[in-house]
């Protein structure tokens, strides 16, 4: 009886530490999603074009900058994931900390980018920094899928942590808007009160400060990540120096093979395309809006808060039906709402909703783009969350960080081909919503290359 209750209360403490460990995972999502959410789209990069005081122009070098970001991941990304996994489970912590400490200063450095003198420069080079920071982490964080629970059940976790993101995306974007972000010529927050803590909102320090509140929220709510997650098995690696000799070799050797992972090669190739083009719309969403629609900040932000509940809502859902279904279907049926939806924001401006004029002062085109936010919402909460999990059934489970590296790799290797052919295409059309045409064209190469994709991946006979 004694070992018995011993084995017991063993168990349980291992599905405990198991459960914190997943929950603990779950909190970098929450910890880094503020950086997609507040900077990269709602709150951030609306400001950029209110400061330079041209919505092409803001698109333009928005593009530019991101592009140049996407580029440097792309070179880095499979390289460290092989360090990684040739030094061990323990070198993905390290490696996550190292990328945190960027995300953290360049979330913090857009401080600088004040109205009188937005030092463009500067600003785009701060966020480079984080989002590299920001992308190059998660690929550590995703590596450890495999390990948190078994292969049925990877879609599942994969759509809730998504899901936990983008709630706290939500918070940090509603707290964002109540208290610090100005509206408006007389510089209130969305409850008509100055930004907190003294702000001057004529040096717009309200929306400035949205920088160092990310910043400081990363660090605030990876506490729960520092304390439960741990690598298991710590298993022993090589030396970090004789991993680094043997990175660029690894990924010959990686590449060179994918010929023989016909289903692989087809996965990263779609996946290349489709997610490049998400990233697309939401780089320039808020741009987009504030430069076609005339929005404010504020006016952007709640257009985020639709779309981030809707992307949480899908992303949970999507989880179950990858579970039940796999994750091929999840991503095949959210590239298609994101075609139907790109192609629709195209015909929506001020004057006229698909074609169908309206008045000057009328709430159509809004409401319409309001609509459009629901859908980019929930069809890339569910394509995200379902394409992690995808990639878990097409890795090499023994090089699953070289794996999430060169999806990263295969992610931003192209990177660059949506924020700058919308950065060429809107400065040679003068127009914003033919700048985005070319994202119809990556979302449907990637729906044609899925249908090369093996639910299972190479391990299909």
């Amino acid at each position: 009886m004694i070992g018995t209750t011993d084995t017991a209360g063993q168990a349980q403490g291992e599905d405990r530490a198991r459960r914190k460990r997943i929950l603990g995972w779950y909190f970098f999502d929450w910890a880094s999603q503020p950086y997609n959410t507040l900077l990269l789209t709602f709150i951030f990069a609306p400001y950029v074009k209110d400061i330079l005081g041209d919505g092409t122009a803001a698109q333009a070098a928005w593009g530019y900058g991101v592009g140049t970001a996407g580029l440097l991941i792309a070179l880095c990304a499979p390289l460290l994931g092989s360090v990684a996994d040739r030094c061990g489970p323990l070198m993905r912590l390290r490696f996550i900390w190292v990328f945190s400490a960027l995300y953290v200063i360049g979330a913090a450095g857009l401080w600088v980018a004040t109205p009188e003198a937005p030092r463009l420069v500067l600003t785009l080079v701060f966020f480079g920094v984080g989002l590299i920071g920001m992308e190059m982490a998660t690929i550590f964080t995703n590596a450890m899928m495999p390990d948190l629970g078994p292969r049925a059940a990877i879609g599942r976790i994969s759509g809730t942590g998504w899901a936990f993101g983008y709630l706290g995306g939500l918070v940090a974007l509603v707290l964002v808007l109540l208290l610090l972000a100005e509206t408006g010529p007389d510089g209130r927050t969305l409850l008509g009160i100055p930004p907190i803590l003294g702000l001057d909102p004529t040096a717009r320090e309200g929306t400035r400060a949205t920088g160092p509140f990310t910043a400081l929220w990363y660090v605030v709510f990876m506490v729960p990540f520092v304390l439960w997650v741990r690598e298991v098995p710590p298993r022993a690696g090589v030396r970090l120096r004789d991993a680094a000799r043997q990175a660029w070799p690894d990924l010959r050797t990686a590449l060179r093979a994918l010929p023989g992972r016909p289903s692989l090669t087809a996965f990263l190739a779609a996946s290349m395309l489709y997610r490049d083009a998400l990233n697309g719309i939401y780089f320039f969403g808020g741009i987009y809006a504030a430069g076609v629609l005339g929005w404010s900040v504020v006016d952007v932000g709640v257009f985020g808060i639709l779309a981030v509940i809707a992307a949480a809502a899908a992303a949970w859902g999507g989880g179950f039906a990858d579970a039940r279904y796999g994750p091929k279907p999840v991503i095949a049926l959210s590239i298609l709402a994101l075609i139907a939806v790109t192609l629709a924001v195209v015909f929506i401006a001020r004057d006229s909703v698909l074609g169908i004029p309206v008045g000057a002062d009328s709430p159509v085109p809004d409401i319409a783009f309001y609509a459009a936010g629901v859908v980019i919402g929930a069809a890339g909460g569910a394509l995200q969350a379902a394409s992690r999990a995808m990639l878990v059934h097409q890795a090499d489970p023994a090089r699953m960080t070289q794996g999430f590296g060169l999806y990263a790799m295969a992610g931003k290797a192209t990177a660059f081909v949506a924020p700058l052919s919308v950065a060429i295409v809107t400065d040679l059309s003068g127009s914003q919503q033919t700048g985005i045409l070319p994202l119809l064209v990556l979302f449907t190469g990637g729906l044609i290359l899925l249908g090369w994709v093996r639910p299972e991946g190479d391990r299909t006979p």
